[in-house]
């Protein structure tokens, strides 16, 4: 059983989150800051691919979306303290260009919006691309004054850490990429061995604190 938690343990991945904050993010203390909030992998358990009545490969970003939405408490609760959630697709136009934005956070102990972009599948070059646009965009058009910079995760179904780390130094906006799980995809044993959601938020607070 112990080897069961081993390998799917989805609560002790901070600090382990491929990210370019510590040379995007002047302010070192906010750069550790951000890189201990976030992990690289994410269990988001109220949704269950099989309950949908779906297949995976049938599952596309969008549906994921939605229910993220419908559960955003949850998907909150899932991240930890501090976020507010601003919206969904939310659109931007740059210079004649449409932006949408999967998921649009802000969180009072970075003071700075956080985007989630979600992606169905293996992590793309792309995706660091499309995310880093959407910061600049933020950082210019809609950052208010005292506020900090925008940060931008990925959230993927798989990643090369190693090769994400590497790709990533070039880009010059904040951000970070991690994978995720729904409920389906996690071995039933593991899921009875996990204390309570509010617990383990609880341990997550006590440790930023």
């Amino acid at each position: 059983m112990r080897s069961i938690i081993k390998k799917q343990d989805f609560y002790h991945h901070q600090d382990s989150l491929p990210n370019n904050f510590l040379a995007t993010i002047p302010d070192y203390k906010q750069a550790f800051r951000a890189i201990r909030m976030f992990k690289d992998d994410y269990l988001i358990d109220f949704i269950n691919v099989e309950e949908l009545g779906m297949r995976d490969e049938d599952v596309d970003e969008r549906v994921i979306e939605q229910h993220i939405v419908h559960n955003v408490k949850n998907f909150i609760m899932t991240f930890g303290k501090g976020f507010a959630f601003i919206g969904n697709q939310v659109h931007y136009d740059k210079l004649g260009h449409d932006h949408w934005i999967d998921l649009l956070f802000y969180n009072r102990d970075l003071h700075r919006t956080v985007v989630f972009e979600l992606k169905k599948g293996d992590f793309k070059v792309a995706y660091l691309a499309q995310l880093s646009s959407y910061l600049r965009i933020l950082n210019d058009d809609d950052r208010r004054e005292g506020e900090n910079a925008p940060v931008g995760i990925i959230l993927c179904k798989n990643m090369d850490k190693e090769y994400v780390n590497y790709i990533m130094q070039d880009f010059r906006q904040p951000m970070g990429v991690a994978t995720y799980k729904t409920a389906d995809e996690v071995d039933p044993e593991l899921v009875k061995l996990l204390p309570p959601k509010e617990e383990l938020i609880k341990l997550i607070e006590d440790r930023e604190d």
